[in-house]
């Protein structure tokens, strides 16, 4: 009964494909969050494979209908309780995935059937976010069968609608919150910072979308005959958003910046390399903000992106002036940026431009932005575990890059926030040929058996 025991059986376990098998059956059903018809295999996901699954390990669980979301998109929470005098670990997972786009993969590829090629197994969720969690199910349950106990409790939580912004997520946290209630959560989502980092991160940006639109008339009107007498929408547009950023990208309005970068967040993030992998796009070192490392760009600072711009009918373009032009637009946002005030400083900018013309709206939901300090103790210990298991020091990064509704675990259950990657940012996560490195899962594996081993050694909340 011995951590190297432990460890010894998660690679026994992955050896023998009993990963593969797992992950297999969870892949296949199509749990396509932003499909309507696809509500029936979000609830199978939850009562037939992971209350089965968590039942396996001694967990009582209960489906929960959204509160926001009548056509479905339920929660799932599972509960093992060992004692009232021992230390609950939150975790957290979602079921639901992107799209299939299944006419999109490579040939012989499903996004519905898990398919080892070389060290990259293929299908939808495999990176996002089934094959995380499914390691960290596996993780848990070889901790109780080597332990005969895990010595702690858990609460685990799985949502079915984390890739449509996770609606009713913080509703129905508000509403559980005796049920939710825990020490720390650990828990796992994103990609490792290199493939071969280990990664640990405490927090995520915030994301903030919304559009810039400007409508002058109603129908087009012939370029020949009116172009130059008729303001083009497009032309305004393109010129407003130049003058949010500088050509190579650095953020121009003073309320979308924020006050600087904190020095414990600096320190931790000092030294780190951002790798995309051989499939990876090239890093663009002269884009964004000046004098910044790209550590510092990604994850101590706020970036604007224009995710989408129409004007016309680009799939088939007419000789008119075009009516109405918009943009989709995005503030990915650290702590303790503000999103009324940032929407309040854009509208501020544009007016001042002379854009007032041009309408400013949200399009959904800001996800907040959350940061626990590197220092925090929690922090420590969870990378102290994981450099013994891997025999590496992780990358600690204060928060991600992107988002996850992190605010609703820090902010809504007051939880300090662990999240252990199983991905690679190389991993198509999103489109076709989504997929996970065999090599990656086995090392995440024995990382997340590691610790949860040394959890069952913490005798109190850190």
């Amino acid at each position: 009964m011995t951590r190297e025991n432990a460890i010894t059986r998660i690679e026994e376990y992955f050896d023998t494909d009993g990963y593969f098998a797992d992950l297999s059956r969870r892949v296949a059903i199509a749990t396509e969050s932003q499909e309507p018809s696809r509500r029936p295999e979000l609830v199978r996901y939850l009562d037939d494979e992971m209350a089965g699954s968590l039942e396996r390990l001694g967990f009582t669980s209960q489906t929960f209908d959204n509160p926001l979301r009548s056509d479905g998109q339920p929660f799932l929470v599972a509960r093992r309780h060992e004692g009232d005098d021992k230390l609950t670990v939150f975790s957290y997972g979602h079921g639901d995935v992107v799209r299939g786009y299944d006419d999109q993969w490579d040939d012989g590829l499903s996004p519905w059937t898990l398919e080892k090629r070389g060290e990259r197994w293929y299908g939808r969720g495999t990176a996002d976010n089934k094959g995380q969690h499914t390691i960290n199910l596996a993780a848990l349950e070889t901790v109780l069968a080597e332990r005969g106990e895990l010595g702690f409790n858990v609460v685990f939580l799985v949502e079915t609608g984390e890739e449509t912004g996770s609606p009713g997520l913080r509703e129905f946290c508000a509403a559980n919150q005796d049920l939710l209630a825990a020490d720390v959560l650990l828990a796992s989502d994103g990609p490792r910072l290199a493939p071969d980092q280990p990664t640990l991160f405490m927090g995520t940006r915030g994301a903030l979308n919304f559009d810039l639109s400007l409508e002058l008339r109603d129908g087009g009107h012939h370029s020949g005959n009116w172009g130059g007498l008729l303001a083009n929408p497009g032309t305004i547009l393109a010129h407003a958003l130049a003058s949010i950023t500088t050509v190579s990208g650095e953020i121009l309005v003073p309320e979308l910046r924020p006050d600087g970068i904190p020095d414990s967040v600096r320190t931790a993030i000092q030294g780190l390399t951002i790798e995309a992998g051989p499939d990876g796009p090239r890093i663009d070192p002269e884009w964004g903000e000046p004098g910044f490392t790209a550590a510092e760009k990604v994850y101590g600072w706020n970036t604007f992106e224009v995710l989408a711009f129409t004007t016309g009918n680009p799939e088939k373009p007419a000789n008119a002036v075009p009516p109405e032009a918009r943009a989709h637009c995005q503030i990915r946002f650290v702590v303790p940026s503000d999103p009324d005030a940032m929407l309040a400083g854009l509208r501020r900018h544009l007016d001042e431009a002379g854009f007032g013309m041009i309408e400013v709206s949200q399009s959904h939901s800001a996800m907040m932005a959350t940061r626990l300090d590197p220092d925090h103790p929690w922090a420590r210990w969870a990378a102290d575990s994981i450099e013994q298991t891997a025999g590496r020091p992780p990358a600690v990064l204060p928060n991600l890059g992107g988002s996850l509704p992190n605010d609703v675990f820090a902010d809504l259950l007051g939880l300090p926030t662990l999240w252990v990657p199983h991905s690679y940012s190389g991993c198509s996560q999103h489109a076709p040929n989504e997929h996970l490195l065999d090599w990656i899962a086995r090392d995440a594996l024995r990382i997340m058996t590691g610790l949860f081993w040394d959890l069952g050694e913490v005798r109190s909340a850190h």
